[in-house]
């Protein structure tokens, strides 16, 4: 079993909680935000939730305010917005930094395991295109970046933000690991 398993993070409603909770399932990470032009994917990843869940798969969602101050909310806030808007019954845990100084553990530890590299290429002109500047690899660019982890807490793929939930090779690498 991976180390990552034994990082610990708060739930949205702040009990104790972690990854660990869902060691031997097949684990989708994802930073979210509600005022986001991505913040649509909701509705992918409750759907891919609600498809996988009774195969072993999980949706892991981290709010973060990392970009461009997107996830202003509190947690009853951020709750609220996720369960009206989209009907998020996904594992959702405390609002943290995905990027920079004050990374959490948890994202220190999927980012130095699994760079973006090239994936992330075409994303980073996008925000170049919007006056952002996109941060270096291997660093989360965005809101809304996956991470799938194995039943065995190992890393297994790295999408970028602009990789939908229902995208094919998401779909495909969800498949492999529920298989193995």
């Amino acid at each position: 079993m991976s180390d990552i398993f034994s990082i610990g993070i708060n739930t949205l409603q702040g009990q104790p909680g972690g990854l660990g909770d869902y060691s031997g399932k097949v684990i989708l990470v994802v930073n979210v935000a509600s005022q986001c032009g991505l913040t649509p994917q909701y509705e992918g990843l409750v759907k891919l939730y609600r498809e996988y869940k009774d195969r072993g798969f999980v949706v892991a969602g981290f709010p973060s305010n990392d970009f461009a101050g997107q996830e202003p909310g509190t947690a009853e806030e951020i709750g609220q917005f996720c369960s009206a808007t989209y009907g998020v019954d996904f594992p959702m845990f405390e609002k943290i930094a995905v990027t920079g100084e004050g990374k959490h553990p948890l994202y220190a530890a999927l980012t130095a395991a699994m760079p973006l590299g090239e994936a992330g290429g075409a994303f980073r002109e996008k925000l170049k295109g919007f006056g952002v500047e996109p941060n270096t690899d291997p660093e989360v660019l965005w809101n809304f970046e996956k991470f799938l982890i194995g039943r065995d807490g190992q890393i297994a793929a790295r999408f970028s933000p602009a990789t939908g939930p229902d995208d094919p090779t998401v779909l495909a690498k969800i498949e492999e690991l529920l298989a193995a």
